[in-house]
C-alpha cells in the first residue's frame, strides 16, 4: 500500500527532529558553596526547618495566634489565589496537544424579482459542518509551554509557603515585642515608683540640711523624665497590637498574650547544611522554579526557527433542501496539510530567542543572588543568638551590682557620705540596665524565629 505524501513528510520531518537537538533539557542549577555559612559547617542534617511551628512556639497563647493567622490572612489568601490561576494555565497548556474543533450551520435563500422575464429561480442552500485542526510538536514548543507551565504552577505554589513562612515569623516576631513592651511598661511604671521614694528621701534630707534644694528638683526631674516614656510605650503597645490584628484578619483590638519571662525558648538549634535550603526554603525553590520556567521559554524560542506544521480537515453536509441534507450525496469534506516558515520577518525571531536567553541569565543571577542572601541571614541570626547569650551572664551581673550601687549611695547620702548625684546617677543606670535586659531577651526569642524562618520553616 502505497503511503500517502502527508505521512510521507510527517516521517521525514520525525528523522529530521530525531537529529536536531533543539530543545535541551533541564539541569538545576547549583544550590551554592560549602561554606555558605560563616560559621564552621556541620555534616549533621538534622534541621529545625523541619520542626512544625507549634515545636518551636510553645506558648499556647502563641500557638492559638499563628493558627489564626494561617486560616485567615488575606494575603495568604491571596497566594492560593494565584495557585488556582497558575493550574487553569497549566491545564490550557495541556490541552494544546489537542486538535481545535469548531461547528457550523447555515441556511440561505435567495428569492429573484419574480417581474423580470430573465428571472433566475429561487434558490436555497444548507450547510452543516465541523472543521479541526491541529499543530504537529514536531520541534517540542507545545512541550517547553507545559513544563513552563508547570514550572509556573509550581512557583505559585512556593510563593504561597513563602507567604506563611514570613506570617509565621512576623507573628511571633510582634507576640515577643508586645510582651518585651509590657515588660518595659511594668519596670518603668515601678521605677516611677522608686523616683518618687527618692523624691520623699531628699526631701527629707534637706530638712535636715544634709542636702541641698538642688537635690530635691533634680530627683523629681528624674521621675518625670522616667514618667514621660510611659505614655510612649502604651502607644508602641496599641499600635503593635493593631500590626498584628491585621496580619490575623481582624480588626485593630487587644491582643491576648503571656508575661514575657513565661516564654520558653528552644535551645537546640540545627541549621543543617546548606544544600537543604533549596528543599526547605520557599523563596529558594521559587527562584529556581523562575529560572526553570525562562529555560523553557528559551527553549519555545529556539522552535521559532523551524517550519511549523499543521493539518487540518473539514466535513459536513451540503444540500439545496432541508429534507435531502443528511443523505449520502450531501456529504462533503476535506484534509490539508500545511507547512509554514517564515522567510523574513524582521528579526522577530532573533529577538524573541535573545530576549528569552536574558530573562533566563536575569533567572539563573536571580537565584544565585537569593541562595547567597539566605546564607547572609542565617549566619546573622545564628550569630545575634549566640550574642545574646554571652550577654546573659553579664547583664546579670550589672544589674545586681548596680541595684547595690543604688542601695549603698541611699545610705551612705544620709550620712553625707555621698553625693546626691550619685543616687540619680545609679538609679538611671539600674533602670537602662533592666531595659537592656528585655531587649538582649527580646533580640533572642526574635533571632530564633529569624533563625526558623531563614532556614525555610513554617509552612512544613
Amino acid at each position: 500500500m502505497k503511503n500517502s505524501p502527508i505521512l510521507d513528510i510527517l516521517v521525514s520531518l520525525m528523522i529530521l527532529v530525531s537529529s536536531c537537538g533543539i530543545i535541551r533539557p533541564y539541569q538545576a542549577p547549583v544550590v551554592g558553596k560549602p561554606d555558605l555559612y560563616r560559621d564552621p559547617i556541620s555534616t549533621d542534617t538534622s534541621n529545625m526547618a523541619n520542626m512544625h511551628w507549634s515545636e518551636i512556639f510553645t506558648d499556647t497563647l502563641l500557638q492559638n495566634l499563628v493558627g489564626e493567622g494561617i486560616a485567615n490572612n488575606l494575603n495568604l489568601k491571596i497566594a492560593y489565589s494565584r495557585i488556582q490561576q497558575a493550574q487553569a494555565y497549566y491545564e490550557q497548556s495541556r490541552q494544546a496537544f489537542f486538535p481545535t474543533l469548531y461547528g457550523g450551520a447555515s441556511a440561505q435563500v435567495s428569492k429573484q424579482n419574480t417581474n423580470s422575464s430573465t428571472a433566475a429561480p429561487n434558490t436555497q442552500s444548507y450547510q452543516l459542518n465541523l472543521n479541526s485542526s491541529w499543530e504537529a510538536d514536531l520541534w517540542g514548543k507545545l512541550k517547553s509551554s507545559k513544563r513552563a507551565a508547570l514550572a509556573s504552577l509550581l512557583q505559585s505554589d512556593a510563593y504561597s509557603r513563602a507567604v506563611q513562612t514570613d506570617l509565621v515569623a512576623s507573628i511571633a516576631n510582634y507576640y515577643y515585642l508586645l510582651a518585651a513592651l509590657d515588660q518595659e511598661l511594668i519596670i518603668s511604671e515601678q521605677t516611677v515608683k522608686n523616683w518618687m521614694s527618692t523624691v520623699d528621701i531628699m526631701k527629707a534630707l534637706k530638712e535636715g540640711n544634709i542636702v541641698t534644694g538642688a537635690a530635691v528638683v533634680q530627683s523629681e526631674a528624674s521621675r518625670y523624665a522616667v514618667e514621660v516614656t510611659i505614655p510612649d510605650l502604651k502607644q508602641s503597645i496599641r499600635m503593635t497590637e493593631n500590626a498584628l490584628s491585621i496580619l490575623l484578619s481582624r480588626s485593630p483590638g487587644p491582643i491576648q498574650r503571656s508575661a514575657f519571662d513565661a516564654q520558653k525558648p528552644i535551645t537546640l538549634l540545627n541549621t543543617g547544611v546548606p544544600a537543604q535550603l533549596l528543599s526547605n526554603r520557599p523563596d529558594v525553590q521559587q527562584a529556581e522554579l523562575n529560572f526553570r520556567y525562562n529555560f523553557e521559554l528559551t527553549n519555545v524560542a529556539r522552535t521559532y526557527f523551524y517550519p511549523g506544521l499543521v493539518i487540518s480537515a473539514s466535513g459536513g453536509f451540503n444540500g439545496a433542501a432541508a429534507s435531502s441534507l443528511f443523505t449520502p450525496a450531501s456529504m462533503v469534506g476535506s484534509i490539508a496539510a500545511g507547512l509554514t516558515q517564515p522567510l523574513f520577518n524582521q528579526g522577530i525571531n532573533r529577538t524573541r530567542l535573545s530576549i528569552a536567553r536574558e530573562a533566563q541569565l536575569q533567572a539563573l543571577l536571580t537565584f544565585q543572588n537569593i541562595v547567597l542572601v539566605a546564607g547572609q541571614q542565617v549566619s546573622d541570626d545564628l550569630s545575634a543568638y549566640q550574642s545574646t547569650l554571652q550577654k546573659t551572664n553579664l547583664r546579670d551581673n550589672e544589674i545586681l551590682n548596680l541595684q547595690k550601687a543604688v542601695d549603698y549611695t541611699q545610705q551612705l547620702v544620709r550620712y553625707s557620705s555621698a553625693n546626691y548625684t550619685e543616687v540619680l546617677t545609679a538609679q538611671q543606670s539600674l533602670l537602662s540596665a533592666q531595659l537592656n535586659k528585655v531587649n538582649d531577651r527580646l533580640q533572642q526569642l526574635q533571632s530564633i524565629v529569624n533563625l526558623y524562618r531563614d532556614l525555610g520553616g513554617g509552612w512544613k
